[in-house]
């Protein structure tokens, strides 16, 4: 309502109220005006009813909702089918990205997809951890030739013991060789020692983009990305190649997520996540030491941690397998168990070891990670169903031993009867000759 507005309403109200009204929706225009002129998400979060005039009166301004709007054009928002639309901006001779190996599906489909050819580099065992092999990746850079290669496609986010790639040390061979550097930091928004790693990376050598998921970091429904980087004219040119016409949900979502929380409270979400993240390291370390199992040492992976399952059999996959699924059943979502040796083929790729990220990595484990938005609860929770799963394997476990010493017990006894049996039979058979001469 503008001051025309207000003034008409006095005709039919008393003025007192017109003007209480007034400086109400005032207060609520000045947190908009804010906004946009200073172009930051506040410290303090917005009320709902702050949030939702500004969607209002974005919504209105939109020519989809102009009042008598009459549509001939090609595009008037009728939406009966998607578009999908692709467009690519590559090097002329480049084919190749190399990868340094993460278990992740649709990362590695996403290559394949955009007519490349990955070159998986395995990676090294440091102790507990899974690391980069710079030297493999630099090797293979002057194998190909950098001017064959799209570019090197890191990773920060991942599940232990797979740590963060060493970023510093990428960023400088693409920048000597001249490569592209793509960072895949899915989750790494919520972890200061990821966002760390890529602008150190950006000082001391190339990064040209980071991508980053909107759901797992600013807890928005699944989605929407963000591409950023360090060269805004870049970034520019990624933002024209947007064949446009999706929806703009996850945008939106976003923005009332951080207008609601504003800077302060996302901030203090941060802050909580990682007290979430000792929590349940501490917890963890304590309930698998009670079953003679351990923490795997992990500094270097500031999100996910992982339990050793070294007890349950680990030579065959169904102690382990059995634990993931009755985790699931109990409603335990995010756990993830990892036997040992398991093969799978991703778009014609075989990987030996799949969700280790190693083709043999030394032990089955359990996966946990402390992401934003995690509670004392959820980890007090998650600890007594692991709890009570783990008896219960256990248990079963021990029967089957069991019922394996009766059955080698009972072959014994047959062996000793048959033998006694034998043996009687000669001595009878001696006697009756004995008798007979």
């Amino acid at each position: 309502m503008n001051r025309e507005s207000f003034a008409a309403g006095e005709r039919l109200v008393s003025p007192a109220y017109v003007r209480q009204g007034r400086e109400a929706r005032s207060s609520h225009e000045h947190l908009i005006r804010l906004l946009l002129e200073k172009g930051k998400c506040p410290e303090d979060g917005w009320d709902e009813s702050t949030l939702e005039l500004f969607l209002h009166e974005l919504a209105i301004m939109d020519s989809n909702n102009f009042l008598g709007n009459c549509g001939v054009g090609e595009r008037e928002g009728r939406v009966a089918s998607a578009l999908v639309a692709r467009r690519h901006y590559r090097r002329p001779k480049a084919k190749y990205i190399i990868w340094p190996r993460i278990d992740q599906k649709s990362c590695f489909k996403s290559m394949i997809t955009a007519g490349f050819e990955p070159v998986v580099i395995e990676n090294v065992l440091e102790g507990d951890e899974l690391r980069t092999d710079l030297k493999a990746v630099e090797a293979k850079v002057q194998e190909l030739g950098p001017d064959h290669i799209l570019c090197i496609h890191s990773t920060t986010s991942c599940f232990a013991p797979r740590v963060p790639d060493r970023l510093e040390e990428l960023a400088v061979i693409c920048a000597n060789y001249g490569i592209p550097h793509i960072v895949n930091n899915a989750y790494g928004v919520q972890s200061s020692k990821c966002m760390h790693l890529i602008q150190q990376g950006a000082r001391v050598g190339r990064i040209d983009a980071f991508v980053q998921s909107l759901d797992k970091n600013f807890m928005v429904p699944v989605g929407g990305a963000i591409i950023a980087g360090f060269n805004d004219s870049f970034i520019q040119e990624i933002s024209k190649m947007y064949p446009g016409r999706a929806s703009a949900s996850p945008s939106l979502d976003v923005l009332m997520t951080l207008l609601s929380l504003g800077s302060n409270g996302y901030k203090k979400l941060l802050k909580e996540r990682k007290e979430m993240f000792a929590y349940l390291s501490s917890e963890l370390k304590k309930l698998s030491e009670a079953y003679s199992e351990r923490l795997l040492h992990t500094p270097h992976n500031p999100l996910s941690l992982a339990v050793t399952l070294k007890t349950l059999d680990e030579h065959r996959d169904k102690a382990v397998t059995q634990l993931g699924s009755m985790l699931f059943t109990r409603q335990v979502s995010g756990a993830r168990v990892v036997p040992l040796g398991s093969v799978q083929t991703v778009s014609g790729y075989t990987f030996r070891g799949f969700m280790s990220h190693a083709n043999n990595y030394p032990c089955a484990y359990l996966n946990a990670a402390a992401a934003i938005g995690m509670k004392m609860q959820d980890v007090d929770l998650f600890i007594k169903r692991l709890d009570k799963c783990l008896k219960i394997v256990r248990k079963e476990q021990n029967k089957e031993s069991d019922v394996s010493r009766v059955d080698n017990y009972d072959k014994t006894e047959d062996v000793d009867i048959g033998e006694l049996a034998s043996k009687l039979d000669n001595v009878l058979f001696d006697t009756y000759q004995d008798a007979s001469s």
